[in-house]
């Protein structure tokens, strides 16, 4: 696999830095009223996470001449949707996990009631972050409409949720690799490519450009989705910061479970390359694109 000449590590470090302070500031203070929902919120956001998702945002609005800074409001929602979707995703109802990260999940620590509570505040937060003006005067009203109905759609019932539904409702049963398709797309794919969707409409991607953007973070999404599988299968807990090999022992679907580790690896490495295929338009301004998409093969956590 070709690698580029680019420093991942750092841009990712510093891109979280900016990321993590913003969160700090447009977040609700853990002291602001009702200090027990804020609190709450706050510890799943700073918990720790690579902040994949609003990084490729501003990374796609990069790359198609916009700036980081102002799409950072948007990235930021991004991620507050995402930190909703594990709350709830690993409540009792759910998966019943006791780790996150590392550390122990939001209802271990402060209770189901408020763990959902935080969850539903962190997702309507994001939407109200996405509809602040005030944040994003140079991005444009219809743009930012544009953005925020991608966002939406992908964390609805037509695409996160969805697909958790789905995860959920074929647990203990065998199915087909389509079904499996539409789960992984879905359920871990659509924030994914919404991320880079929205973040290059932002940007001021023309439709060709966004058209394939939204191509790579489709392929980027569900490759991710399938080496979150293997790390489930491979990895060790005090790596991966929960337990592993809970989906073996729940019956879920997944790539290992039905293809084996061997092709479902493959099958990762064949849409990490689809993925930059998409990138070959695009001059040096999308090497963060490119150095991610390797990146998640390599991941380990």
């Amino acid at each position: 696999m070709k690698k580029i000449n680019f420093h991942l590590k750092e841009y990712l470090e510093r891109r979280k830095r900016s990321v993590d302070a913003a969160l700090r500031r447009w977040i609700p203070a853990e002291d602001e009223f009702p200090p027990q929902v804020h609190r709450t919120m706050r510890y799943s956001v700073f918990a720790g996470g690579k902040r994949l998702r609003p990084i490729l945002a501003l990374a796609a609005a990069e790359a198609v001449g916009g700036t980081a800074r102002d799409v950072l409001p948007l990235a930021c929602a991004l991620e507050l949707i995402h930190t909703y979707s594990l709350i709830h995703d690993d409540l009792p109802a759910m998966d019943n996990d006791d780790l996150r990260r590392g550390k122990p999940t939001s209802h271990k620590v402060f209770g189901e009631a408020m763990a959902i509570l935080a969850g539903d505040g962190l997702l309507t937060e994001a939407f109200h972050l996405l509809t602040r003006a005030d944040l994003m005067k140079n991005i444009s009203p219809l743009r930012r409409l544009q953005a925020i109905c991608r966002i939406a759609r992908a964390a609805g019932s037509l695409g996160m949720i969805g697909g958790q539904a789905m995860d959920i409702a074929t647990q203990g049963r065998k199915i087909k690799p389509p079904l499996l398709e539409y789960i992984h797309t879905h359920k871990t794919g659509a924030l994914i490519a919404a991320s880079v969707g929205a973040g290059a409409i932002a940007g001021g991607a023309s439709l060709r450009q966004w058209k394939a953007l939204e191509g790579y973070g489709e392929r980027l999404g569900w490759s991710f989705q399938i080496v979150d599988d293997l790390l489930d299968e491979r990895g060790e807990m005090k790596q991966l910061g929960k337990a592993v090999r809970k989906d073996r022992a729940k019956g879920k679907a997944t790539y290992p479970g039905i293809l084996g580790i061997a092709e479902s690896q493959r099958k990762a490495e064949e849409l990490v390359q689809e993925a930059l295929s998409f990138l070959r338009p695009f001059n040096g301004r999308a090497h963060p694109l490119r150095a991610i998409a390797n990146f998640i093969l390599e991941r380990t956590n």
